[in-house]
């Protein structure tokens, strides 16, 4: 199944904006490290930890977690990132990987990167130019069972995605139908 995602490109159709805003996984509500202490200790220990975003990526940092992959844009809210933060998601084991993935897409690009993360056997930070709102789906689709992704939810909380058979089969249904024209 996840090798049917590689070397194709996914464009958000205006008509699958709303199913996105659904949650796919368990709201944490709140910010920051008590937010993601609960997250931790709740999850306890996952075939991989993927972070989705700047603030996710930091505050798991921030809790002495260095997450397997990471996936980054150093951009909040669409807006640069204050440099405390773009300097927190730094982290010296960090194997560096650089993609262009533009608003509203998911790249081969990224797809290929996310791929070959989780074929690595230490932590990766995949740097975005552009936008990595979307590389949830592909993560999810490409991670082992077992595996959990942490993405932001603005103003409310991190969303946990623990990896099943069932959601890896319901993510790549949606992304079926994220045709790009």
């Amino acid at each position: 199944m996840p090798k049917s995602i590689l070397d194709k490109n996914f464009c958000l159709p205006d008509t699958m904006r709303s199913e996105m805003r659904r949650q796919f996984g368990i709201l944490y509500p709140g910010n920051g490290k008590k937010t993601i202490k609960k997250i931790l200790n709740d999850i306890g220990s996952p075939a991989n930890i993927i972070t989705i975003g700047d603030i996710s990526t930091f505050n798991v940092l921030q809790c002495s977690t260095i997450p397997d992959i990471s996936i980054i844009d150093e951009k909040t809210h669409r807006k640069p990132a204050d440099s405390n933060i773009i300097k927190g998601i730094r982290h010296s084991t960090f194997k560096m990987m650089y993609v262009n993935n533009p608003s509203g897409c998911v790249t081969s690009e990224l797809v290929q990167a996310i791929s070959q993360a989780i074929s690595i056997n230490e932590p990766v930070q995949i740097m975005v130019n552009g936008e990595e709102d979307l590389a949830a789906l592909p993560a999810i689709v490409l991670a082992p069972i077992s595996s959990v992704v942490i993405y932001g939810l603005p103003n409310e909380g991190a969303i946990v995605v623990t990896v099943t058979h069932d959601i890896k089969d319901m993510i790549c249904d949606m992304m079926d139908r994220m045709k790009c024209e």
